[in-house]
């Protein structure tokens, strides 16, 4: 039940036009999985939790390094070489110490993808390599996870969100990964689509608005243009179709 404090709290979001109490209790109850606590992660996991998105869960392998800064406002110079996870939480909990946050420390493969992914209602991309992403699309189809995708590039980012066996699946929409790479990126472009993702989140959770299904939505911020893509699902898709993994 939400509180009388948490009533105050979240007052004007709980004014928005089908969110409400019901829509709040929803967030409340919700538990997501945020791969990723980096540039995208950042702005995301503080966004879902001052909203009172009540269960995070928040994996992440790396540590907090100078060249992180310009883009990942969870941390400071004085968290140089913490683990960013720990870090992340922390710094969670005293935004809203009325939410669950559960940090963990580990990277994300075929061999855990599951368990990370358990009990989870929606699964949020903000990983920073296709290998990651394809995995953890792959977990979203089997286990039945929605999943939203975000990736960033400079000024630019793109960001979908994928229905398992409704909608097409990240595979579908990039059968191929693009090169490796240190790639640039300034730090308003990942806070912009980090933004963008946890108000999808919220959309999804709460069951209002239209999702950004079978649509890559693409930021360009050089010349301050949004578009949109339009994606059907590849019936030969090597992770979605009927046929795959048979």
């Amino acid at each position: 039940m939400i509180t009388r404090k948490e009533r105050e709290r979240y007052d004007r979001q709980i004014r928005i036009d089908g969110l409400g109490i019901e829509g709040q209790e929803k967030l409340k109850q919700a538990r997501v999985l945020i791969a990723g606590v980096g540039g995208l992660g950042s702005p995301l996991a503080v966004y879902l939790a001052i909203a009172g998105v009540g269960n995070l869960r928040i994996v992440d392998n790396d540590e907090v390094s100078l060249s992180n800064l310009n883009r990942q406002p969870l941390y400071g110079a004085e968290d140089i070489g913490r683990k960013k996870t720990g870090t992340a939480e922390l710094r969670l909990q005293k935004l809203n110490p009325d939410i669950k946050v559960e940090a963990i420390f580990e990277t994300i493969t075929e061999e855990t993808v599951s368990r990370l992914v358990d009990g989870c209602d929606l699964i949020l991309d903000a990983v920073d390599n296709f290998p990651a992403r394809y995995v953890l699309n792959n977990a979203a189809i089997k286990m039945g996870v929605p999943f939203l995708y975000g990736g960033i590039y400079g000024l630019e980012g793109t960001m979908t969100t994928i229905i398992p066996r409704k909608t097409a699946c990240l595979r579908c929409i990039f059968p191929d990964p693009p090169p490796s790479e240190i790639f640039p990126v300034l730090g308003s472009t990942a806070g912009t689509l980090g933004c963008l993702q946890a108000m999808e989140a919220i959309k999804y959770i709460v069951g209002i608005g239209d999702m950004l299904t079978n649509r890559l939505l693409i930021l360009d911020g050089f010349s301050m243009k949004f578009r949109e893509v339009r994606f059907e699902r590849d019936p030969q898709c090597p992770d979605c179709s009927p046929s795959a993994g048979s």
